[in-house]
């Protein structure tokens, strides 16, 4: 029996599904694509990626189910990570050319427009993570994450009020202004950037995920 975790990158037609499963089972998960429901809810940890626009990752997810599935895996606990347009649905709600999209609303704010010289914000760059970050942990402070978008969340909102429960850990990066790059939030974590483009540095903060599932 292997004791290999069990990943399952979330198939609802936004994101690039096979670059993320070629960089989990680098660092050794058992990798399935598929939006098949008991898989995706028994899986060890669900990855959730997303490419395009907020309003049609949200309708295409809801066309999966993915909303429910994710809905579910958190109220039990169960591991989510969200990659770029995967992490920006996990916000309240959503704004690109003027429409607002309601997201999963896991988190409040919105995610708006970049304010920048150059957009997309498409390369590398560095991002400034908590000392005390699972996420980023082992990791040079100059290390560099790929990232293409012109979206993102500026603001961080949620507050813990109950003692017993962790803090959510914001990492930010700066592309023309400041603007969230990871969470870390009990089992619901995300990242802006993309991990399975970003070499060694991506590798390792997939490992760092896959360590805690």
């Amino acid at each position: 029996m292997s004791d290999k975790k069990k990943v399952v990158v979330f198939d609802y037609g936004f994101g690039n599904v096979r670059s993320a499963e070629r960089a989990l089972a680098h660092v050794g998960a058992d990798v399935e694509i598929t939006r098949d429901f008991d898989t995706a809810m028994n899986a060890d940890g669900l990855l959730v990626p997303g490419v395009g626009a907020f309003s049609a990752c949200m309708e295409g997810l809801k066309k999966a189910r993915g909303e429910w599935v994710i809905g579910r895996r958190l109220a039990g606990g169960r591991p989510v990570m969200g990659i770029c347009v995967g992490m920006q649905i996990l916000f309240e709600r959503g704004i690109e050319h003027g429409v607002e999209t309601e997201g999963l609303d896991e988190w409040p704010g919105t995610v708006g427009p970049l304010k920048a010289d150059v957009v997309p914000h498409m390369g590398w760059n560095t991002v400034q993570a908590p000392e005390d970050s699972q996420l980023f942990a082992g990791m040079d402070a100059e290390a560099r994450y790929y990232f293409v978008h012109s979206y993102a969340a500026h603001d961080w909102s949620l507050e813990v009020t109950n003692a017993k429960i962790r803090a959510p850990r914001v990492t930010w990066s700066t592309h023309g202004e400041r603007f969230v790059a990871a969470v870390e939030n009990g089992a619901l974590w995300a990242t802006q950037f993309h991990p399975e483009k970003s070499g060694d540095a991506g590798a390792q903060l997939l490992t760092n995920w896959i360590e805690t599932l």
